[in-house]
Order: structure tokens, then sequence, then C-alpha cells
């Protein structure tokens, strides 16, 4: 295949529950090419994976778009806490990094085949930066992304500039305590919003309205009108505007916009959501509210920011 044009291409590459996947990018912030393989981990998953193990999953998308298209730029978007270099995962609930030092590891295994070092994001990060670079938040100063995906990971746009705190850590949002005593979370922590608001979470909640569906299939029993199904995505709708809206009152953002796979059902749980932000927002009735819409980039969003990332740190 060819180069995308432009100059050297930017590999990106997800870590989903499911699947790893990796796509070359160009500048333009279009998919040329893919490649995946599955998650690692035995059992329940990805969970159970070891470091060295996704590690190898890493190498092995990359190195199959390397050899099609050469040398490229890598970025790698992470669930977890990424220091503010990009260097290292200080700690990922749901894989099995602790401090690990995965941008100098694969830099190492890749060798000749990266242009530069290899880049690490956290993956809410990378699908905010692809929205503002290539989908819905392109005019917005102040913005607040939150993906639902395994867990849920969030990221915030303030003065136009991804804002990653002193730690890199800025924007972990699902590990907000939101019922005191609550729920166990990976994180060691209890009551955490993604243990409310999440794919994990959507399960629970449609378990609990008597549906024994969940993925895709959840979801279009739910657009079929289906109680239970339509029931579990109100639920799993009403805590993500109730976290939105604290959020919103800490950083008065003008768009919030909800990404990962959950939000495939768009308005099955944007509408719900949108009430419950309203209902929820301290001084509601005397401020602008902000927008609360569905990321446009979908699934690719990780992949797409934090290759324009890599690219951007060339």
């Amino acid at each position: 295949m060819a180069t995308p044009a432009g100059g050297v291409p930017s590999i990106g590459v997800d870590i989903g529950g499911t699947k790893v996947l990796a796509a070359v990018v160009d500048e333009a912030g279009r998919v040329v090419d893919t490649a995946t393989t599955a998650t690692p981990g035995k059992g329940s998953g990805i969970d159970d994976a070891t470091a060295e193990e996704v590690e190898d999953a890493l190498v092995s998308v990359i190195g199959a778009l390397t050899r099609e298209h050469g040398r490229c730029t890598v970025g790698v978007a992470a669930a977890g806490f990424v220091d503010a270099v990009g260097e290292r995962v200080r700690f990922a609930p749901h894989l099995p990094w602790r401090d690990e030092p995965l941008a100098q590891r694969l830099t190492d295994r890749l060798g000749h085949r990266v242009v530069g070092e290899v880049h690490v994001d956290n993956d809410a990060n990378a699908a905010l930066w692809a929205e503002v670079r290539f989908g819905v938040a392109g005019d917005a100063e102040h913005v607040v992304m939150i993906t639902l995906g395994t867990g849920i990971g969030g990221a915030l746009l303030l003065g136009g500039a991804l804002h990653r705190g002193r730690n890199g850590m800025a924007g972990e949002l699902g590990h907000m305590q939101v019922v005191p005593d609550g729920r166990l979370c990976e994180c060691g922590g209890r009551g955490c919003w993604e243990q409310y608001c999440s794919g994990r979470a959507l399960g629970r909640a449609a378990a609990a309205a008597g549906s024994e569906l969940s993925g895709p299939l959840l979801t279009e029993a739910a657009q079929s009108g289906d109680p239970a199904a339509v029931a579990a995505y109100d639920e799993v709708g009403r805590w993500l505007g109730v976290g939105a809206a604290n959020v919103a009152a800490a950083v008065d953002p003008e768009l919030v916009v909800v990404g990962g796979g959950v939000s495939a059902a768009g308005e099955l749980l944007l509408a719900p959501a949108r009430r419950a932000l309203a209902g929820s927002l301290v001084g509601a009735g005397h401020r602008d509210l902000p927008e609360l819409v569905g990321a446009r980039l979908g699934p690719l969003a990780g992949v797409v920011g934090v290759a324009d990332l890599a690219r951007d740190m060339l």
C-alpha cells in the first residue's frame, strides 16, 4: 500500500477489552490501513493478562503495519494514568501496568521501524484530541470528553489545549466518587462513577431490569422498545448526566462529548443524560448549559487522536 501523503505516516494503537486496534492515520485524520489482534488474557479477559502479553500484542499489530508502510511515528492510547511526558503508565485499573516504562520498552523492541520514540497517552486524551482536530469539538475552547467502555475515562480541553495536570493524570473522571461506600472499583476505591456508568454498569443494569442481553443485542432490543433494555440505558444515562453535571460545575465547559463503545447507543443514552445534567447542574436556570453530544469519530477516535499526537511530538 502507498504511504499516506504529507510525510511520515503515523500509527495509532488503542487497547480495548476484546481487541487491540492499530491504524495508519494520515494528516487529515483519515484511517488508511488497520491491523487487529485479540486482546490477551484468560478467563474474564484483559484483567488477567500479563504486561508482557499486552506488550507482545502491541508489537504484533504495529509490526504488521510497518511491514506495509515502512517507518512510522507511533502513538499508543492506554486506559490509565500516563505521565505528563508520555513515557510511563503509572497505573491502569484494567491493564497489568504499574509504573510501566511503556514508551521506552516499545521503542526498544520496534527499533528502526519507529521514527523518533513511541508516544504513550491516556486514551481519553487521545479521543478528545481527535474530536478537536477532526470531529465535533473543532470550534470549542472548553470541552469535557467522557469515554464509556469497559470503564469510564475522561479528558479536558481548557483554553483550547489539552489539560494534563501536574502529573499527567487530569481528567480521570471515572474515579470520582459518586456513591459513598458504594460498589468496589478495580482502582481499589468504592462508589466510583464508572461503577454506575460504563459497559459493565450497563450489563448490571440490564440484568437488574430482567434482561439477559448485552452489547449490540441489548442496544437493538432498546431501539425496538424492549422495556428492560430501555430501562438499562435510562439508568446508565441518568448516571452519565449526574457525573457530567459534577464535572461541568468544576470546569464550566461549553461542550460535553461522549464517546467510547457504549455511546454507540446514541439518543438511548444521551437523552436521559441531558435530562439528568439539566436537573443536577448547580445554577442550571441561571447559566448556559453545556451541550452534550455524541463523538463523531466513534471507536476510531483513540487511534486517530494518538496517531496525530505522536506526529505532533515528532
